[in-house]
């Protein structure tokens, strides 16, 4: 039987929602070991005059604990 735990992550891109989240990953990936799945729990902008100027996303990660 194995354990998995989920952790919140923010991660951010000032090119699109797609490279924070590959942003996100391969940076929980440095210090999370055994990362099953991901899921986008929000997405926001940060918008300075009328431009977006960083995509934002709040990943939730499962990675299963070892023995």
């Amino acid at each position: 039987m194995s354990v998995a735990k989920v952790t919140e992550i923010i991660a951010s891109s000032n090119k699109g929602f797609d490279d924070a989240i590959t942003n996100g990953i391969k940076r929980a990936n440095k210090t999370l070991k055994n990362i099953k799945s991901a899921w986008v729990k929000d997405q926001q902008l940060t918008v300075n005059d009328g431009k977006i100027t960083e995509y934002r996303v709040v990943l939730k990660v499962t990675f299963v604990l070892k023995d």
